[in-house]
């Protein structure tokens, strides 16, 4: 049975080692230690609520997670409240997958930005989410570029 919960600092090593595994399904190159970077984000963020999590336990093992920076930027007209949620740790264990977890941790963390204020929500989707995303309601948008300093 695969009980929901909000991540805590208890899991956040673990949590931490499931994005990794994430990152490397989606064909990161690995140049750096990333391990002592994502504890501080985490620790961080956790603590004033910019950051909120849900994970999917199976008995004693975390088999999904989903992540959620919360981020302020100037409003307009589509986003008043200028809050957008960016998602990211979207990752279910491949053993666990087409059971709905996915799909339950997206609604969790949506759930969070509705709350929150936020008035987006954003992903930079693998080829993977995709179908999760669409089916979820998310649209596409083509303007999304980046600068890498």
């Amino acid at each position: 049975m695969i009980i929901y919960k909000r991540l805590t600092e208890e899991y956040v090593d673990t949590f931490i080692k499931m994005r990794i595994r994430q990152l490397r399904e989606e064909g990161a190159t690995e140049d750096i230690d990333i391990v002592p970077a994502l504890k501080d984000y985490y620790k961080r963020h956790m603590a004033d609520e910019t950051f909120v999590s849900w994970i999917a336990m199976d008995g004693d093992n975390i088999v999904g997670t989903s992540g959620m920076s919360i981020v302020e930027r100037p409003p307009y007209f589509s986003c008043p409240s200028g809050k957008t949620g960016i998602l990211s740790s979207m990752f279910t264990d491949p053993g666990h997958r087409r059971m709905g977890i996915a799909r339950e941790l997206l609604s969790r963390v949506v759930g969070e930005a509705r709350v929150r204020g936020c008035g987006l929500v954003q992903i930079t989707a693998s080829d993977m989410g995709v179908l999760l995303y669409t089916d979820f309601g998310f649209v596409k948008n083509g303007n999304y570029m980046q600068y890498k300093l």
